[in-house]
């Protein structure tokens, strides 16, 4: 297919409007509607403003200038926040999926109210990043609504030398970018028997013929015989961290962590030692269904009529004017992957699956989770390749949870026949909700394909919920939150005793106790080297400790509920003198008593 030059030609068709009534997308107070840039700073800076709870402040700036704001929930009465141990709640890392950002605000005022003793803020401080990206949010206040995830950057996503060439054009003028399916004797996909709305692949083994080829809605803008294959928005900042990146993707950006937003979150990360769990709202769950027994994730759920028209732009890299060679049998390869230079047989793989030792964790939040929201089943899930939360595990080396935050709709019936999966599942599920999820298809006449058919699931409302569900969702996200906050581990000296031997001579013993569910490290974090051990340190002369523990006594890892270890010295000391006795456990706080020799 190449463009004949007169992208115009094109003879309009009459459609439909949908209403956007199921997801509002103005700017207003709680509970209205979904916010903007501007809404969503406002409602920010009354909350904190009103509270002695909160702060906000700014981690950086986006490529188009706004504020990544993030606000610090901490009863200031209690220990120093920076060796308190911590949440960090991040939203909104994919640019299409606003209600991340919805519930974080809305956690974020259930925390400084109501849910404020609940989260112990007093000894616990909670940091939450409701948009991390700004700009491509603001994209979908914008028409056409394109679904795409990523920032502002400008990228050479087709690999000819060219940028944002070739965006989405909204050919039937409904405010949404769909599919187009084409009739084509030699196309792989089928009308679905069971649905005729959807498509399916034809499987020749079962005697189908194909009969359709299906793109994104859109033309041709630079003529190299692909469609929207290179829009303005770059990077999928939810794909662009450090554990699984997915190399060679266009919206995993030139390298990890190459966005300035995400390069906000990791300075913050990295300075923040205190973090002992992360949560994040996005496409990935990991909380509505944790790991299973071998650590593995659940498998994604994706949206078959998206991938087909994806599909159709799977050859640019091929034919780009900067040609990419292929390794080893068809696969391009950078970085830590197995290569010429990386024998896969030799050293130690990365770790890809939740240690068996941690699993408990996840199943005890995950049961928390489900109680909390009622959520038992998600529309969609997308597998977590670059995934900011699977950094903050495998990298960082602490318990970290993905929601998209939202259920399937559910209606007076449940379809369990054997056509209601994927697609079908969907369309089912949105139906019985009163969503219009689907855009009917409606014949066009276009420039390059001749007649085609415009229709498919509406980016904006297959991504998020309607508005009007967001303040009860984010109040049980804060409930959730909070509930989190009481399983971190809280480390503390809950017991002293000295002995007497005489001729100035002590044993000096101090019990330790990890009153958290969470141990003071988790084992992956232990294995990853990311979590510091406990230590348990006496203040005086090495030189006066005859024997037992080292002035620094390290537990690499002490367990929750109550698990407790002792740490004993022999000394030699002024009978009468006092000695402080010191704790630190960097993801479950700080403690110190002040023991008499006598």
């Amino acid at each position: 297919m190449r463009n004949d030059g007169k992208s115009g030609r094109w003879v309009a068709i009459a459609s439909t409007l949908l209403s956007l009534a199921a997801m509002p997308l103005s700017v207003s107070g709680q509970n209205a509607s979904y916010l903007d840039f501007d809404g969503l700073t406002r409602e920010l800076r009354s909350i904190t403003g009103g509270s002695n709870l909160a702060s906000l402040r700014s981690l950086g700036t986006s490529h188009q200038g706004r504020d990544i704001w993030v606000v610090t929930i901490a009863d200031p009465s209690g220990p120093p926040v920076a060796q308190r141990p911590g949440i960090l709640v991040v939203g909104n890392l994919s640019g299409d999926h606003l209600v991340g950002s919805q519930l974080a605000l809305e956690a974020v005022r259930y925390l400084v109210g109501a849910g404020a003793s609940e989260a112990d803020l007093a000894q616990h401080v909670i940091y939450v990043v409701p948009r991390l990206n700004p700009d491509g949010a603001e994209a979908m206040f914008a028409s056409p609504r394109t679904g795409a995830g990523g920032n502002a950057l400008a990228f050479d996503d087709d690999n000819d030398g060219r940028l944002d060439e070739d965006g989405p054009n909204d050919l039937n003028g409904d405010g949404v970018i769909t599919v187009m399916r084409v009739a084509d004797p030699m196309g792989p996909y089928m009308v679905d028997p069971d649905e005729p709305r959807l498509m399916k692949h034809a499987d020749a083994a079962a005697g189908e013929t194909g009969t359709h080829s299906i793109y994104w809605e859109g033309l041709d803008d630079d003529g190299d015989g692909f469609i929207n294959e290179d829009a303005s928005g770059g990077v999928d900042l939810d794909r662009s961290f450090q554990h699984d990146y997915p190399y060679w993707e266009r919206d995993a950006g030139p390298n990890m962590v190459s966005e300035p937003e995400a390069r906000a979150l990791m300075d913050f990360v990295v300075a923040s030692g205190n973090i002992a769990a992360v949560v994040t709202f996005g496409h990935s769950d990991n909380l509505v269904t944790p790991p299973n027994g071998r650590g593995e994730l659940a498998d994604g759920i994706g949206i078959d009529l998206n991938t087909f028209a994806t599909a159709s732009n799977d050859d640019l890299w091929d034919v780009g004017v900067y040609g990419v060679p292929r390794q080893q049998g068809g696969l391009r390869l950078r970085g830590a992957q197995p290569g010429s230079d990386n024998d896969p047989n030799s050293g130690r793989r990365p770790s890809m699956t939740v240690h068996a030792a941690d699993q408990e964790y996840y199943k005890a939040v995950s049961d928390a989770y489900r109680d909390i929201t009622g959520i038992t089943e998600i529309a969609l899930n997308r597998e977590a390749h670059g995934a900011f939360f699977q950094f903050a595990y495998f990298q960082f080396g602490v318990p970290a949870f993905s929601t998209p935050g939202w259920a399937l709709p559910s209606g007076d019936e449940e379809d369990d026949s054997p056509a209601a999966k994927g697609d079908a599942r969907l369309l089912a599920a949105f139906e019985r909700a009163g969503r219009d999820a689907f855009v009917p298809w409606a014949t066009a006449q276009h420039a390059d394909l001749g007649a085609v058919e415009i229709g498919g699931f509406r980016p904006d409302i297959i991504m998020n919920p309607p508005a009007s569900e967001l303040a009860d969702l984010g109040m049980k996200h804060g409930q959730f939150v909070a509930r989190l906050s009481g399983m971190l581990a809280r480390v503390r000296i809950v017991n002293t005793e000295v002995e007497a031997h005489g001729g100035g001579v002590f044993t000096v013993s101090a019990d330790v106790v990890n009153t958290g569910r969470f141990p003071s490290a988790i084992q992956h974090g232990v294995v990853a080297r990311a979590v510091d051990p406990v230590t348990v340190q006496i203040q005086i002369d090495p030189e006066s400790i005859l024997t037992g523990a080292a002035k620094t006594h390290q537990i690499t890892s002490l367990d929750g509920s109550g698990t407790r270890g002792r740490v004993t010295w022999v000394i030699k000391g002024d009978p009468g003198s006092t000695i402080e006795i010191r704790l630190r456990a960097q993801k479950g706080g700080s403690d110190s008593v002040t023991v008499t020799l006598r």
